[in-house]
This record gives C-alpha cells, sequence and structure tokens, in this order.
C-alpha cells in the first residue's frame, strides 16, 4: 500500500469528524460573543480527536483487565475497543484519504494486537512473550512516529511521536502490570494519567492538521483559551463517566479493587470541583462538590440495592436521583446567569443518568452488545456537556478568552501533562474572574438548597 503517496490527499469531508452531541444549547443568541468561542471548526476537529483518542486509552484498560480476568464481557469490550479504532480511522481517512485511513488502521491495530499478546503472555506466566511483545510494542512506536510524520509533511516530528507513543505504551503496560500485581492505587493512577495522556496528542494532531489545511477550517485555531477550556472540561466529564461504568461495574462484582475504582471517580470529582471554583470562586466550586458528589453516592445506592435484589432501594435511588438532575440544573442555570438553562440542563443530565444505569443494568444482565454500545454513547455525551459548559463560561467572561492566537506549534506534540504529573485541567485557572453579583446568586441558591 502507497500510503506516502496518499498523505497528499486534501481532507474529504470535515464532518466526519465532529461527532453529533444531543445536549442543551451553551448560550442564547443575545450573549454571543464572536471574538471568543470554544466552538470553530478547528476546536471541533481537536474534540473529535481527544474523545477517540482518550476512548482508546480507556477502552484498552477495560479490555486488558477483562482479558486477564477471563471475563464473560471481554469479546464485548474488546469489539467496543475496534470500534473505537474503526471510528479513528474513518477520521484520518476523512483527511488523508482512504488509503491514508487505512494504512492508519493497520499500523494503530497492530499495537492493540501486542496488548493482547502482553496479557495473553502474562496469563501463562510466560517472560519470553511478554518480552516479544514489548519488543513489538517497540516497533510499533516507530512505524506509528513514521507514518504521522509522513502524514503532516514533518509538522509532527517522528523522534517527539516515538516518545509519546512510548509513554502510551507504558501507561497502559503500568496500569496493567499494577492490577496484575494487586496494586490498585497505582493502577488507577495510571488509568487516569493514560486517559489524560490522549488529550495532548489530540491537540498536536489537531493543530498540524488545521496548519496543513487551513481553508478548510476557516483559518481557525486548535491553541487558543477558549480551546483548551474546552478540552480540559470534556477531560473531566468523559472521565466521569467513563470512571463510574468501571465503578458501578466492579461495585456489582464485588471485585478487589473497587474501592480504588470508586477513589479515581472521587479524585476525578474533587478535580472537577476545582475547575468550577476556579471559575465561580471556593464556595460556588464546594457548592458543586456538594451536589455533583450526591449523585455519585446515589449510583452507588442504586447497584447496592440491585446486588441485594431490594426493588425498592432501587426506585429510592432513581427517585434521589431525579432530585439531583434538578438542583444541579438549577445550580448551573444561576451560576452562568441564564446562560444555561435548567430544563435544557435537566434534559442533558437526565440522558447521562439513564446511559450510565443502561450501561449498568445490561451489564448486570449480562447484555454486554447494550453495554459497551451504552458506555460508548455515555462518553461521547460527555464531550457535548464540555462543549456547553465551556461556551457557557467563554460567553459568561469573554474579555479572559480573547488573547492573540500563537503562530507555532503549540507544546502538544505527544508528551502530554502526565510527564510532570500536573492535571491539565487545572491550568486554565481563572480565579477572581467571577463577579461580585453572580457568586452571590450561586451561595444564596445553595444556602436556600439546604435550608429547604
Amino acid at each position: 500500500m502507497n500510503w506516502k503517496k496518499a498523505m497528499v490527499a486534501v481532507p474529504l469531508s470535515v464532518g466526519l469528524l465532529v461527532p453529533t452531541f444531543q445536549v442543551a444549547s451553551a448560550h442564547d443568541g443575545e450573549h454571543h460573543h464572536p471574538h471568543a468561542s470554544v466552538s470553530t471548526p478547528a476546536s471541533d476537529l481537536r474534540a473529535s480527536l481527544d474523545a477517540l483518542l482518550s476512548e482508546h486509552a480507556f477502552l484498552a484498560v477495560v479490555a486488558m483487565q477483562k482479558g486477564i480476568d477471563g471475563a464473560e464481557d471481554f469479546e464485548q469490550a474488546a469489539g467496543a475497543l475496534n470500534a473505537n479504532t474503526n471510528d479513528l480511522s474513518a477520521a484520518v481517512a476523512s483527511v488523508y484519504g482512504e488509503e491514508g485511513g487505512a494504512a492508519f488502521k493497520e499500523i494503530w491495530s497492530s499495537h492493540i494486537g501486542y496488548f493482547v499478546d502482553y496479557v495473553t503472555a502474562t496469563a501463562e506466566e510466560n517472560e519470553e512473550g511478554r518480552q516479544q511483545a514489548l519488543a513489538e510494542l517497540d516497533e510499533y512506536t516507530a512505524e506509528q512516529a513514521a507514518f504521522l510524520d509522513t502524514a503532516t509533511e514533518s509538522r509532527l516530528k517522528a523522534s517527539e511521536l516515538e516518545a509519546g507513543l512510548k509513554m502510551h505504551v507504558e501507561q497502559l503496560v503500568w496500569a496493567f502490570d499494577n492490577y496484575v500485581a494487586g496494586d490498585f492505587d497505582k493502577a488507577y493512577d495510571n488509568v487516569r494519567h493514560a486517559i489524560e495522556h490522549m488529550y495532548e496528542p489530540g491537540k498536536g494532531l489537531s493543530w498540524a492538521i488545521t496548519d496543513q489545511f487551513p481553508e478548510k477550517f476557516e483559518n481557525t485555531s486548535v491553541d487558543t483559551p477558549a480551546a483548551d477550556l474546552r478540552a480540559d472540561l470534556n477531560h473531566l466529564f468523559a472521565e466521569h463517566a467513563a470512571l463510574a461504568v468501571l465503578a458501578m461495574q466492579k461495585g456489582i462484582d464485588g471485585a478487589g479493587d473497587f474501592e480504588n475504582a470508586a477513589g479515581a471517580l472521587n479524585e476525578n470529582t474533587a478535580d472537577l470541583s476545582v475547575a468550577v471554583g476556579s471559575v465561580y470562586g471556593e464556595e460556588g466550586g464546594a457548592a458543586f462538590e456538594e451536589i455533583w458528589s450526591s449523585h455519585i453516592g446515589y449510583f452507588v445506592d442504586y447497584v447496592v440495592a440491585t446486588g441485594e435484589e431490594n426493588e425498592e432501594g432501587r426506585e429510592v435511588a432513581i427517585a434521589e436521583l431525579e432530585e439531583y438532575k434538578v438542583e444541579q440544573a438549577a445550580f448551573l442555570d444561576t451560576a452562568t446567569e441564564g446562560r444555561l438553562k435548567a430544563a435544557d440542563l435537566e434534559e442533558g443530565l437526565q440522558m447521562h443518568i439513564d446511559e450510565l444505569l443502561l450501561a449498568f443494568n445490561s451489564y448486570n444482565e449480562a447484555n454486554y452488545e447494550t453495554t459497551y454500545n451504552t458506555i460508548r454513547e455515555s462518553y461521547a455525551h460527555m464531550f457535548g456537556v464540555g462543549e456547553m459548559m465551556s461556551g457557557a463560561i467563554v460567553d459568561q467572561f469573554p474579555e479572559n478568552f480573547e488573547k492573540d492566537m500563537p503562530t507555532d506549534m503549540p507544546a502538544a506534540g505527544m508528551g502530554g501533562a502526565a510527564d510532570n504529573g500536573m492535571n491539565a485541567a487545572i491550568a486554565w485557572t481563572v480565579a477572581g474572574l467571577i463577579s461580585a453579583i453572580v457568586l452571590t446568586q450561586v451561595i444564596a441558591f445553595r444556602r436556600k438548597a439546604t435550608q429547604e
């Protein structure tokens, strides 16, 4: 296959790279500020690649755990990972042509196969097989890096790409090895780093594509404060969905790592609350955390009741989730000064609740095809939530997102925030932006809710 020749193909369809989200509108036209926007052709591309690349990391973790455990749903978990590969390859093909997409798929799929080899060798206690798989993964990083260097006409450098790809491989291997060894704290630290890391290649690759074909993306940039905010919220909201699904599965299975999975979910909540607090003040962040945490608790109640075959307990948990939905929607409506409408938010929150319950119930009923289809839908849905929330914030404080656009490649090759252990979601902190009026509204709302 002459994939090098295919790299010069003109982008076929930008639309293939942009998923459709069924979420509420971020704001009404009266609030629109055209100079700072989270929704541009370039930032849409970045979000689409972020979604697929980060989902790959999550699904790879799940499939490897299921494989070593000999779980009944291993094939469906692996199938979801393969479906992600198909979607990612279609995205590449929409830019670099069908031949380029096929070449990418062949290389990308190979590293998934090598991870399978590593899991199999681990299960067989075959150290030679493990080392062989690692050697093949090392060869993969060189081949994948060369492909992307050629595809982007050296906008992405092979040497830098190799370093980032090796990090991706190491994070997944570490997450798996620690899981097998029963060191679940380290395992879930690596899981979170593996997911987070993939937002860096998402930014780097989308930058290269938009620099390569600027007219196809209306000369917009992926490297703006608004696009960064959207990416950071996408990361935390999507990770929430992923970790919630995993924790619910571990809970009903009575797995030894349930507490660690739940702990990772709680860490995500803390990070998300800090992000909210950086915009709406510490009290606003604390109020958000209290409400957001409650719905995680209600999901736990639902899992416990399911395990006890307590139908009344399940119904109580669902009723509590209904109340949560209303309270969360009202909070965000108030905080954003009506840019996010409570009625629209309730609809979106109900979708999130329904997706997690369907993913869990179908898992408990061994309807694994439905489980993993729903997991993918719930993950994608949260990128719409991130766009919606970031859009409201940028609209509310436009002056803080109207900076000069850089002309050089952003520092976002394939290294990633995991290099220094920092949470990328906090890097956009804009503490002090909130006006006294809005903060007073948020605090007043929480006090009223508490009193009631």
